[in-house]
């Protein structure tokens, strides 16, 4: 049984950095392609970024590019991002996932970690 937890969560003030990680156990752990989600208080789930397993093929959204990054571990088991010039809107529960393919919907993933908050005060 895969299980994946992230660590890193915090609070910070805005224009601070965090960086978060996941890392996955277990026996059966494949190649898969890794996602960060967020979710804040009554807002849906929504992408933050996908890598793929090799970590060549990469995924952002659109108003999140150039603030975070997401990065594989040599041992691919780990995944981590990197969020810079955070803001108040950041603010959010943060989620790490596991599925096959690097896309943003939240149901083409098959593993979900417990989740990290982030909290960036003003």
């Amino acid at each position: 049984q895969v299980q994946l937890a992230e660590s890193g969560g915090g609070l910070v003030q805005a224009g601070g950095s965090l960086r978060l990680s996941c890392a996955a156990s277990g026996r059966t752990f494949r190649s898969y392609a890794m996602g960060w989600f967020r979710q804040a208080p009554g807002k849906e789930r929504e992408i933050v970024a996908a890598v793929s397993w090799s970590g060549f093929a990469t995924y952002y959204a659109d108003s999140l590019k150039g603030r975070f990054t997401i990065s594989r571990g040599n041992a691919k088991n780990t995944v981590y991002l990197q969020m810079n010039s955070l803001k108040p809107e950041d603010t959010a529960v943060y989620y790490c996932a596991a599925g096959d393919h690097v896309v943003a919907d939240a149901r083409r993933y098959d593993l979900w970690g417990q989740g990290t908050q982030v909290t960036v005060s003003s």
